[in-house]
């Protein structure tokens, strides 16, 4: 290929280069970026020209950086950090003329109970930007906020995590829940009812829930039987009320089970545990950052409304 001419190089074609390297599709790089699959490999064809490199190349899983691609990414992720920090000095934030993405990673539950407000809250003011929720990785979610994979996460901790700014959404407790007429809610629950039911629990991998849960009963000399693991609230409580014999059982969060309350009865548990707490994370980068300092506030500001669903 030709060498490189730069003046034909744009800030959206350098938006579709960095969704490429960090989807490593084209599809999700487009639903990243809210265009079409078409518009994206029309960018990529001209980002193609410019650097005189393939940049990209396709494989049976998506496609892959080249090494010069690679090697530009840091120098890229720099020009669109600097061109936000710019854009941001020459004049004030305003969510009401703003067209920015921002991306919030957090439960079904959250994004059931908060992406309507904050969409009403954009329709209030006339906004063009646009929010994109994704179920969250609790386990990557400092490097991914670290990364700017996404802008604010809502991650459920015992106490705040490191690595990252955070603030306090709100706390709860748990509760045991299971389908209505469940046997082992029928009266006070004891262990050796939460111990015998097969347990769904949330997440492929271990959680601290998980881990709290366990190490409270080992100190009983107790162990429960995890019968299967879902990515969603809304999966565990289908499960338990598939069957109207289903025996599954699951610990939630107070206001999540109330959420629930048509189809799920709840009881406390025979273990204390403690307190459940959602906090608001986000890079300390993006302190310099207004809309997604906006976005965090409107966040904050909704919270309470997590307790009223």
């Amino acid at each position: 290929m030709g060498q490189s001419d730069i003046r034909g190089l744009d800030l959206p074609m350098l938006r579709t280069f960095d969704a490429l390297l960090r989807e490593g599709s084209v599809s999700r790089a487009a639903a990243r970026l809210f265009l079409s699959q078409p518009a994206v490999s029309a960018s990529l064809k001209r980002l193609r020209e410019v650097f005189g490199d393939p940049l990209f190349t396709r494989t049976s899983h998506g496609i892959v950086p080249t090494p010069r691609a690679l090697a530009l990414a840091p120098r890229v992720e720099a020009v669109l950090h600097e061109m936000h920090k710019l854009m941001s000095l020459e004049q004030a934030f305003d969510p009401a003329t703003s067209d920015r993405i921002l991306r919030i990673t957090g439960s079904d539950h959250t994004c059931r109970v908060m992406l309507p407000l904050l969409c009403a809250e954009l329709t209030r003011l006339g906004s063009r930007m646009r929010l994109s929720w994704e179920l969250a990785d609790y386990g990557r979610l400092t490097e991914r906020l670290r990364k700017g994979d996404v802008d604010v996460g809502l991650h459920p901790r015992l106490s705040p995590a490191s690595g990252v700014e955070s603030t306090l959404l709100y706390d709860d407790s748990y509760v045991a829940v299971a389908r209505h007429g469940h046997p082992a809610l029928a009266a006070p629950m004891g262990l050796d009812a939460f111990c015998t039911a097969p347990h769904v629990v949330l997440g492929q991998t271990r959680s601290v829930l998980d881990d709290t849960v366990d190490q409270a009963l080992a100190r009983k000399g107790r162990q429960r039987l995890v019968q299967a693991a879902v990515a969603t609230f809304s999966q565990m409580v289908e499960l338990m009320c598939g069957d109207e014999h289903s025996a599954l059982i699951a610990v939630f969060p107070q206001r999540v089970a109330r959420h629930y309350a048509a189809q799920l009865a709840s009881a406390p548990l025979p273990v204390e545990l403690p307190d459940y707490r959602l906090y608001v994370c986000w890079a300390e980068r993006s302190n310099a950052d207004p809309a997604v300092l906006w976005l965090k506030d409107e966040i904050l500001q909704h919270g309470h409304a997590m307790g009223k669903d």
